[in-house]
């Protein structure tokens, strides 16, 4: 396990109640298109790796399909086993799959790159579960990010803070760009044919009240950053994070937040 793999562990420990109030329904907006990309059909085996509380592996079980799920975070399977109740819900994290070779028709992974240390391996073994032919389908956040996905990152920077030292970057090797062009070189790199990568745009529609609970909770790298600053230090980012909600704030309060993401897939 990578040091990176390490944080993202301490990151997500007991975080799934936290995540499915603030973040989870921005995460959720890609599931059907992802389904589509791997042409997720009744009948078919098939695997959501990193699945969170559950919502592609519930989305696949609503087409028919057989389905296996698995997530690093005991918190996240609990939720996902009962929002997703007729996937056979495991605790596994990638780049390790506890499953036999070509086991499934195809692998699913919502975001689920952003959060390991070793992303060639990863999708390696993902390739590895799925049968010759069989679809892969991913995504990830986009880079550089839409305005509505910096606007906590612009909050913490106006008050002055960095990224915490203990919190690591991505080894530079097991990096990519996180562009069209970045993720369809990973995809091919990691064994998959006819790969297609393309850019997801939406506008997220939240209240201020719920995107800051996010990072008010720990919730991922933006809510270690956050919680590991002094009382006043958070205060301070939070008084910033409520100006900058005016730049999205429609007449009614709510916030629509543009945010993009890559999605890519191909055949094993």
């Amino acid at each position: 396990m990578t040091a990176f793999d390490e944080s993202e562990r301490r990151a997500w420990a007991a975080q799934a109640d936290a995540y499915a109030g603030s973040f989870a329904k921005l995460c959720a907006y890609p599931v059907p298109r992802l389904l589509d990309a791997a042409g997720i059909e009744a009948g078919m085996r098939v695997l959501d790796v990193g699945t969170g509380t559950g919502t592609a592996a519930a989305a696949a079980g609503e087409r028919g399909a057989n389905v296996s799920a698995v997530d690093a975070e005991p918190s996240m399977t609990a939720v996902a086993v009962q929002n997703a109740p007729a996937a056979s819900v495991h605790l596994a994290a990638l780049p390790h799959l506890p499953f036999a070779d070509d086991e499934f028709d195809a692998v699913v992974g919502n975001f689920v790159l952003n959060h390991v240390g070793r992303t060639r391996a990863a999708l390696e073994e993902s390739r590895r579960v799925t049968r010759p032919g069989g679809r892969i389908a991913v995504t990830i956040w986009a880079v550089p990010a839409a305005a509505g996905q910096t606007l906590l990152g612009r909050a913490v920077q106006a008050a002055g803070v960095g990224r915490p030292a203990h919190l690591p970057a991505l080894d530079a090797d097991d990096d990519f760009p996180r562009n069209e062009q970045g993720l369809a070189a990973l995809l091919e790199e990691a064994g998959l044919k006819d790969v297609v990568c393309e850019t997801l745009r939406w506008d997220h529609r939240t209240t201020p009240e719920e995107w800051w609970s996010g990072p008010a909770a720990g919730v991922a790298t933006i809510g270690q950053t956050v919680r590991s600053q002094t009382p006043e230090v958070v205060e301070a980012i939070k008084g910033h994070f409520g100006s900058l909600c005016a730049e999205f704030a429609d007449r009614d309060g709510v916030l629509v937040l543009p945010h993009a993401a890559l999605m890519g897939h191909g055949r094993a």
